[in-house]
């Protein structure tokens, strides 16, 4: 291993490590030599001190995204999985490939390629889930002796669970997920049908706790289609952006949040909702940090659903369902909010995502892509899958994950309402699903 760094922070013993893999794993088979371009994958190896001489298990976790990277962890307690994870594991957390010190990808990578697109399309379907899984099979195989590894998947993590399962199975001893069970077979458009009535649901939600915000947002709305508002860094503030502070409400606080933001938009007065008024610095402010997204997150966003060989491109799939609600156009009251979803305006009104349109219009009309999910092997599966299934999902449609599920070999599912997307951060969830497997046996060959 390529140690870069060694120390503590507190309660946590930090390995900070690299290696090097192919840019583009065509022709090349992890745990091999290989030619060609690589780029760098880091990795940290996190521990319990009182354990970092012991020949614990193995963890990886799979983070959420796409274009997520690690955590970095500010204690065992900042994230609550990992409090409990070190009691039973080496936990081993990657930034995935374009991501954090993994030869990052951003504007400055992209801004260099040609002008038609072809060149950029080409290198983005180089950070999808096939080379992702590749990459860790990899460091598996040449860092960690081999060793089979349970592997935790949060969110996008758990579609690259899938990956793993239906491309390496060998790999992995078992795997637990938090809200991140894809559909099989993937299709983008039918997880929007799914995902936007649930927006509308979450927005009424919000309006439900937070009444004078009706008035706040449609005062916002009718100012920004009145006048030009522009954001610190120079995008413009539109309507359609404004929405997209529903973003967040999959995630505990994300009511409170956007209330806040809500609360001081107006300059004028005491700060009631005005269509005369100024909208304010410190508003205008974070709504622009609230919206702006990871390099990698929205230019990837829809082709975390294509599988193979697509019979049709996806060709903006949001935004065509989008277009089948006319409940979210911007002139309607109450304004309702956008969730997770990518809009093609994203890439001409931002200006960190302007960089990637050319490749983004050559990928919707594409229609080859790596395999990421393989049915057959996922329903002949023999790896222990833990699920935790959040039943009011925003992001990722409940149904939709027990319908995969019931098609994947040995595995469970625990449903529960009591947490958002980002329930695995607290101090149960994990444990939940931990003890599930170990009580059911699941875990026999680790402890």
């Amino acid at each position: 291993m390529t140690l870069l760094s060694e120390y503590y922070v507190p309660g946590l013993h930090i390995e900070d490590r690299s290696i090097k893999v192919p840019l583009d794993w065509a022709g090349h088979e992890p745990g091999h030599g290989f030619d060609g371009e690589s780029i760098s994958l880091f990795y940290r190896v996190v521990t319990a001190p009182e354990h970092v001489h012991d020949d614990l298990p193995l963890l990886v976790f799979l983070q959420g995204g796409p274009g997520g990277s690690g955590p970095r962890p500010l204690g065992p307690s900042s994230d609550g999985w990992i409090e409990e994870a070190i009691k039973h594991f080496r936990v081993v957390l990657p930034d995935q490939r374009g991501t954090g010190r993994s030869s990052r990808v951003d504007t400055h990578v992209i801004e260099g390629m040609d002008g038609d697109g072809k060149a950029g399309a080409a290198f983005l379907k180089r950070f999808l889930a096939d080379s992702i899984v590749r990459d860790f099979e990899h460091l598996r195989r040449t860092e960690f002796g081999g060793a089979r590894w349970a592997t935790l998947g949060q969110s996008y993590g758990g579609f690259l669970t899938l990956t793993y399962l239906s491309l390496f199975p060998q790999g992995v001893i078992a795997s637990f997920t938090t809200g991140g069970i894809p559909h099989v077979p993937a299709d983008a458009t039918d997880v929007y049908r799914h995902t936007f009535p649930r927006m509308a649901a979450k927005t009424k939600q919000f309006y439900e706790r937070y009444p004078i915000d009706i008035e706040r947002a449609a005062a916002v709305s009718d100012i920004l289609q009145s006048r030009k508002v522009t954001l610190p860094n120079g995008d413009p503030l539109t309507v359609e952006r404004f929405q997209c502070l529903g973003s967040d409400f999959g995630m505990k606080p994300s009511f409170e949040r956007v209330h806040w933001i809500l609360d001081q938009a107006f300059l004028d007065g005491d700060g009631s909702a005005s269509t005369s008024a100024e909208l304010s610095d410190e508003f205008l402010s974070s709504v622009m940090n609230a919206t702006s997204s990871r390099p990698l997150y929205w230019p990837l966003q829809e082709f975390i659903y294509a599988n193979g060989e697509l019979e049709t491109p996806i060709c903006w799939a949001a935004q065509r369902v989008r277009g089948e609600h006319p409940e979210f156009a911007g002139g309607i009251r109450p304004l309702n909010f956008t969730g997770e979803a990518m809009f093609p305006w994203m890439f001409e009104q931002e200006r960190a995502l302007r960089p990637f349109k050319p490749a983004m219009d050559v990928l919707m009309e594409d229609t080859h892509f790596g395999t990421i999910y393989d049915a057959d092997q996922l329903a002949r599966n023999e790896v222990p899958l833990q699920a935790a299934v959040y039943f009011d999902d925003m992001y990722v449609d409940s149904g939709l994950q027990l319908d995969t599920l019931s098609r994947v070999g040995r595995s469970h599912y625990w449903t529960t309402n009591e947490f958002e997307h980002d329930g695995v951060h607290g101090s149960t969830v994990f444990k939940h699903l931990f003890n599930e497997a170990l009580n059911r046996g699941d875990l026999a060959e680790l402890f």
